[in-house]
């Protein structure tokens, strides 16, 4: 069985991984935290996430090795420190944070000399394959036609554009062997907070 460790564990995502885990008989939640100063410190992370108490109180630092994998989906400066965490401890880590500096971007890439790492700005299937076909029509159409990726989210959304819609980006900018950053035209880029 996987002991799994969730980081931003009373977020949407840090729930949804909680119910994820606890439906799935190989892995099992044994650590969840948050950013100090939640409202969300010492409560169940089960009765957050809507399955039942499960035992796990979120805490609010990583503060434990109890765990075989860190899966995070925090900020770029916390996925970092939760990095060099897992690194010196010998943990493996699942990234889904987005907004990576290329400075954060070497720290990931040093890191995973030494531990196992997913990054993954999306893990849905779809978006996956939908990636793939943007680079098919990038490569075909060329520089016939402009390119735009155009995205809507909630208004609780704090980084734009979002990890996917980067993505999406990069991967045209590769196709047309151009990079991002320095064809990409942004209106909205960092953590520009909420929306409403």
């Amino acid at each position: 069985m996987i002991q799994l460790a969730i980081a931003g564990a009373a977020g949407r995502m840090g729930r949804t991984l909680i119910e994820a885990a606890h439906e799935n008989p190989q892995t099992q939640v044994v650590h969840g935290f948050e950013q100090p100063g939640s409202s969300n410190i010492d409560l169940d992370s089960g009765e957050l996430a809507g399955i039942g108490n499960n035992g796990v109180s979120i805490t609010d630092h990583i503060g434990s090795t109890d765990f075989d994998t860190l899966v995070e989906f925090t900020s770029p400066a916390a996925t970092v420190e939760h990095i060099e965490y897992c690194r010196v401890n010998h943990r493996q880590i699942v990234i889904g944070t987005t907004g990576f500096s290329e400075q954060d971007q070497e720290k990931i890439e040093q890191a995973a000399q030494d531990i196992a790492i997913v990054l993954a700005p999306n893990m849905s299937v779809g978006v996956n394959l939908c990636l793939k076909l943007l680079e098919v029509a990038a490569e075909v159409l060329g520089d016939a036609v402009d390119i735009e990726v155009v995205e809507a989210h909630h208004r609780n959304k704090v980084d734009a554009p979002s990890g996917t819609a980067l993505r999406m980006g990069e991967v045209i900018a590769a196709a047309l062997d151009r990079t991002l950053a320095d064809s990409g035209v942004f209106s909205r880029h960092g953590q520009t907070g909420v929306r409403g």
